[in-house]
């Protein structure tokens, strides 16, 4: 059997590889366009910055070694300009030397992934204006930083938007990003998103948000960017990170089924409508592990899992790959925010009921020393609290809750589960109610009805219906509260009950604290009482200032949570300069 990949990377190697494996009399041969066929992608943003020292470092596997271990023909320079599927061959340019030639298969598998977009605009050709996509780029990009410039624009404020934000930061730019939505990481919702802005804003990168570039003009050398808001910023360099595209021309000449937004369209087996022709990574289509959706989800640990699948298939396995949920990471500065599962604003485009809870536990033991509030967000199904997405944004400990979450997600599991999952604990890692605990926890009373919330969205609307109750400390109520907020101190409560009750005078009552523990508490005493409606704010004022911005909101870290001794923590120096 005669297996050819088209294009390299993770999907097309981890296809060539496996199929090594699986069929060690297999002739297997990858044409990949561009000279590096292994190397590390996500990586290249890290260079330029760099944390990542070592060029070298990138380039994962040579075709040498390929060779030599693997025993695979791999041809990179080598471009496929067509196919032909009814002769089962494929016709090559050596990009070298500029012959054609042709190659049979029995076998095809297609991998080319997907490309920047580069929009139409006037001036888009300027020799400034760049693409990060493999070692070229990265290498003509770091040329020019490590060269004269001085300044640069991005255009783009997704994951590689953020990344090459960051590695400019640190390489000493004036940094300029542009994003056409009005929030920075348009994968997770608003108010998690709105963590990370602060936090770019306190590390020195303007943000030009819910605008768009509209042209590009030469400026003696240097690039003029005219905005849609009406500003012009002259950069040294500008880089185009505003999504990708499938590269799903080759298919589309050949006549094969395309899906969304022209992505390859594969079945279960990564079989695309011709049976001996298979397409993994960026270039196909998948189907949304939550909302079940045929969709584009480029993320390199599911091209790699596909690229497994077509092998297996091609050599007599039934593996199958199930769906992608859009697991997703971002360092950004000293944060790191990601998602996994639906996100809010995909949830309610679906018209698709959820319940959400907002809490903001510390990444391991507020006790010991190096961590920080987190801000975490669950969603989940109201019939039967079945999770639907997540999100977690904080400094440290944000990655192995995102994992979690994924794993339950992909298990099918509810928020009653999370509630008993024994996670490893020590101080230094973890607290004994994890925050993934914590989340089921609060999740479970909702919808056991131990609690009512309400949002930091319904302000102000909403709540001028009834009285906002600060159940903090004088200190911390003086320090900023929500306007029109009565401080009544949760210490204070049982013995104010009278009090409330003239205040409320049978209207609902909203109460709040930093971030929701001291209302919940509050709130358990008020019903209790007699208070029909009393609800508590979902996340606190942590989660109230990322919809409405205070003075306390610099981007920087507040003190940590820790149950019982929120108040004491509060009077110590510095506790209260940020929120």
């Amino acid at each position: 059997m005669k297996i050819v990949v088209i294009g390299g990377v993770a999907a097309g190697m981890s296809a060539a590889a496996r199929a090594r494996r699986l069929d060690e009399q297999a002739e297997i041969v990858v044409l990949e366009r561009d000279q590096y066929v292994s190397f590390a992608n996500c990586g290249l943003p890290y260079h330029i910055g760099g944390d990542i020292p070592e060029r070298d470092s990138l380039l994962i596997v040579t075709p040498w070694q390929l060779k030599e271990t693997l025993n695979i023909d791999v041809r990179p320079g080598h471009e496929v300009l067509a196919i032909d599927r009814e002769r089962k061959e494929v016709r090559v340019l050596a990009r070298e030397s500029g012959d054609e030639y042709t190659e049979s298969y029995d076998k095809l598998v297609l991998t080319p992934g997907s490309s920047p977009i580069r929009p139409p605009l006037p001036g888009i050709d300027h020799p400034r204006i760049f693409v990060l996509r493999n070692i070229p780029d990265m290498d003509a990009i770091k040329a020019k930083v490590d060269g004269d410039a001085r300044s640069a624009v991005v255009i783009g404020g997704s994951y590689i938007g953020v990344e090459i934000a960051e590695a400019f930061r640190q390489r000493g730019l004036t940094v300029d990003l542009v994003e056409m939505q009005d929030q920075v990481m348009p994968p997770l919702d608003p108010e998690m998103a709105t963590d990370l802005r602060y936090h770019m804003e306190r590390h020195g990168v303007t943000l030009h948000l819910g605008t768009t570039a509209e042209s590009f003009q030469d400026q003696q050398g240097r690039v003029g960017v005219q905005l849609s808001s009406g500003v012009n910023i002259t950069a040294d360099l500008v880089i185009l990170a505003a999504g990708v595209r499938p590269e799903a021309k080759l298919a589309q000449q050949a006549g094969l089924e395309l899906g969304t937004r022209g992505s390859v369209k594969v079945n279960r087996h990564m079989q695309t409508s011709d049976p001996d022709i298979y397409a993994a990574g960026d270039a196909v289509e998948v189907i949304d592990t939550i909302t079940g959706e045929p969709t584009l989800i480029p993320l390199a640990g599911p091209a790699n899992r596909q690229g497994r699948v077509a092998a297996d298939h091609i050599c007599g396995r039934g593996s199958a790959y199930q769906s992608t949920q859009g697991t997703a990471i971002v360092k950004v500065f000293r944060m790191t925010g990601g998602g996994t599962g639906a996100s809010e604003k995909v949830l309610r485009r679906l018209n698709r009921p959820y319940h959400k809870v907002y809490i903001h536990p510390s990444g391991h033991a507020g006790y010991y020393p190096g961590t920080a509030p987190m801000h975490l967000k669950l969603l989940f199904a109201p019939e039967d609290g079945k999770i639907l997405g997540a999100q977690v944004v904080g400094y440290d400990g944000v990655d192995k809750r995102l994992d979690v979450l994924a794993t339950a997600i992909r298990a099918g599991m509810t928020v009653y589960d999370l509630e008993h999952l024994e996670l490893a604990y020590a101080p230094p890692y973890g607290s004994a109610k994890d925050p993934v605990n914590m989340a089921g926890f609060v999740a479970s009373n909702l919808l056991h009805g131990d609690v009512d919330f309400w949002y930091a969205e319904d302000y102000p609307e909403k709540t001028a219906t009834g009285t906002i109750i600060d159940v903090r400390s004088d200190v911390e109520y003086d320090a900023w509260h929500i306007p029109g907020a009565i401080n009544i101190p949760i210490r204070e409560t049982r013995e104010r009950i009278g009090e409330i009750e003239v205040i409320a005078q049978q209207r609902p009552v909203f109460v709040y604290c930093r971030v929701g523990f001291r209302s919940y508490l509050v709130q358990r005493i008020l019903k209790q009482s007699g208070f029909a409606q009393v609800a508590t704010l979902a996340g606190g004022a942590k989660t109230f200032v990322s919809f409405h911005r205070n003075q306390l909101a610099t981007g920087e870290p507040g003190i940590p949570f820790v149950s019982y001794a929120e108040e004491e923590l509060a009077e110590t120096p510095g506790a209260l300069e940020h929120a």
